[in-house]
């Protein structure tokens, strides 16, 4: 049943116990211990809104930045991973294999708030030995949700 509960929680976390209860052929009171319990053992850590920013007049800037880093002994990449994390401009932080450590999610108000904290807080990092910066134009598709719809785009057509 919890991973049932998870799923349709990730779907949409405002569904009720009620609800829930229903959709996993359970009772409110199950639903409700369950997810408490999940909580307690930190499995599920949070609940969130996905937000089309882009609709409303205070959007902002997200960037993916790649970093590359020394890791540490005995440490190796939690350390910079801490660090990294504890900026109220970083929204996410995933160690990746591949060509680069780090993948960094970091938003601002302007580009430029965005290019002055990598250039002025992530670069300056001990370990870090380069960043990345990839500004995101458009969002498509955010934790499962749809946010935008497809505007026919006719760039690709012409006529003879």
């Amino acid at each position: 049943m919890k991973s049932e509960l998870l799923k349709l929680l990730c779907r949409n976390a405002r569904y009720t116990n009620e609800e829930l209860a229903v959709m996993l052929s359970s009772d409110e009171k199950t639903v409700a211990k369950t997810i408490e319990e999940l909580e307690k053992e930190g499995i599920i850590r949070g609940y969130k809104a996905v937000i089309d920013w882009d609709s409303l007049d205070d959007a902002y800037v997200s960037a993916i930045v790649e970093l590359n880093v020394v890791p540490k002994a005995d440490l190796g990449f939690e350390e910079v991973a801490e660090k990294v994390m504890s900026y109220h401009e970083v929204e996410s932080v995933y160690l990746m294999s591949g060509s680069y450590d780090l993948n960094v999610v970091v938003k601002g108000k302007t580009l430029q708030d965005v290019a002055r904290f990598v250039a002025r807080e992530l670069a300056t990092i001990d370990s870090v030995t380069s960043t990345t910066t990839h500004f995101v134009m458009r969002r498509y598709k955010e934790m499962d949700v749809h946010l935008c719809d497809m505007e026919h785009d006719d760039r690709g057509q012409f006529l003879l």
